[in-house]
């Protein structure tokens, strides 16, 4: 997630990305989302064991920068919000 392109960035793990999202974008989780305006779903990715998800998100925080932005400008150059696409 991304307060707006080239923003502030957060990565997480839930077994429920659309109601998860829903929560950041009302603000209505406490801490470092709200504080920073953390409200847009710019990537994602799904995986089938929860452990696998977990292992991913550490990975990731462990990444430079420049490499979380390259990663999602791969696959959402113009960092538009994803929400509307997983939530219909």
């Amino acid at each position: 997630m991304a307060s707006r392109r080239n923003g502030t960035l957060y990565i997480g793990v839930t077994s429920n990305l659309v109601q998860r999202v829903w929560f950041h974008k009302q603000g209505s989780i406490e801490g470092f989302t709200r504080k920073y305006s953390v409200k847009k779903l710019v990537y994602f990715e799904v995986h089938e064991i929860g452990e696998s998800a977990i292992t991913r998100e550490k990975q990731l925080k462990k990444w430079e920068r420049a490499w979380k932005i390259k990663l999602i400008e791969q696959g959402n150059p113009e960092w538009r919000d994803l929400y509307d696409t997983i939530s219909i």
